[in-house]
């Protein structure tokens, strides 16, 4: 990373080799009021995503006119949906911003090259998983139904504070009809307290046999879970503090696909949410704010 000005941070810095895997990485970029930093592509195709503020995305690709979006960002993730850019392997993406901010760049490595695009808040799907205590929210700006990439798919889920999300536990690492291989980060943001101690949440993971991992960690603001393969889930959001997570996940499929398999310990539990109402607090956001202030 380039920076432009003394004092931009890197916040979270992860190459696929980084994580010892070949396809998913992510970078969150901080920037002070009037900063901006440039970063390569190189081989992988990349996002830029707002967390916190807002930004002007350049696209630069040798031998073409640099393309420029405006991405109209918002407060923290859990004010609003935002807009995205999208840029392709082989550029050069710099992103500066007036009031300063933060900013997640999720990648995967790729073998297409595409043009670069912005996708606006308002086109993004928001939709309703689970029901009860397992209801959260999912923005589904890069998922293979809602934009076009190579193979990079990104989400954000959010959870109100007791609930469980990424539950019942589950699994994409075995190349079957049910499930495709993907390497998957987690980054996570945790909101306030009402006195604006920090929130925290958890993360399970657990493996198989033949595969074992065995994670159990407490998250807050700007922590990250890698997940190579193992069932995943639940994430939980602690009683009174919000989570947020952003899923990156790429592989090494034909098919740019998102398929799952659940523990079948736990599959179960799906079966018991026909007829029971998602929890009242959801959605939390949408492109045009947060629920609770309109």
């Amino acid at each position: 990373m380039n920076a432009g000005e003394e004092g931009t941070g890197m916040g979270v810095d992860i190459a696929p080799a980084d994580a010892g895997w070949t396809y998913s990485g992510l970078r969150v970029v901080t920037l002070g009021p009037g900063e901006e930093t440039s970063v390569e592509t190189g081989d992988a195709e990349t996002l830029v995503l707002p967390l916190a503020g807002s930004c002007r995305v350049t696209v630069t690709i040798p031998g073409e006119a640099a393309v420029m979006f405006g991405l109209d960002g918002r407060a923290d993730v859990f004010s609003r949906v935002t807009d995205f850019a999208y840029a392709p392997r082989d550029a050069t993406v710099t992103v500066s911003s007036r009031d300063g901010g933060r900013f997640a760049l999720p990648s995967a490595r790729c073998e297409r090259r595409l043009p670069p695009r912005y996708g606006p808040a308002e086109e993004v799907p928001v939709e309703l998983r689970g029901a009860g205590q397992a209801s959260r929210q999912v923005n589904n700006f890069c998922t293979p139904e809602a934009f076009e990439a190579d193979r990079l798919i990104a989400c954000e889920v959010l959870t109100p504070g007791g609930n469980w999300s990424s539950y019942p536990p589950h699994k994409h690492d075995e190349p079957t009809a049910t499930e495709s291989v993907l390497e998957e980060i987690y980054y996570f943001e945790v909101a306030d307290g009402p006195d604006g101690r920090r929130g925290m949440g958890y993360q399970r993971v657990y493996g198989t046999a033949e595969r074992p991992i065995d994670v159990l960690e407490e998250v807050r603001t700007g922590d990250v879970v890698l997940i190579p393969h193992g069932w995943h889930g639940p994430s939980m959001a602690a009683p009174g503090y919000d989570l947020y997570y952003l899923n990156v996940m790429a592989g090494p499929g034909d098919e740019r696909a998102w398929r799952i398999c659940d523990d079948p310990a736990h599959a179960w539990v799906r079966g018991t949410w026909e007829g029971s109402p998602t929890d009242a607090r959801l959605p939390m956001s949408s492109a045009a704010g947060r629920e609770r202030d309109r």
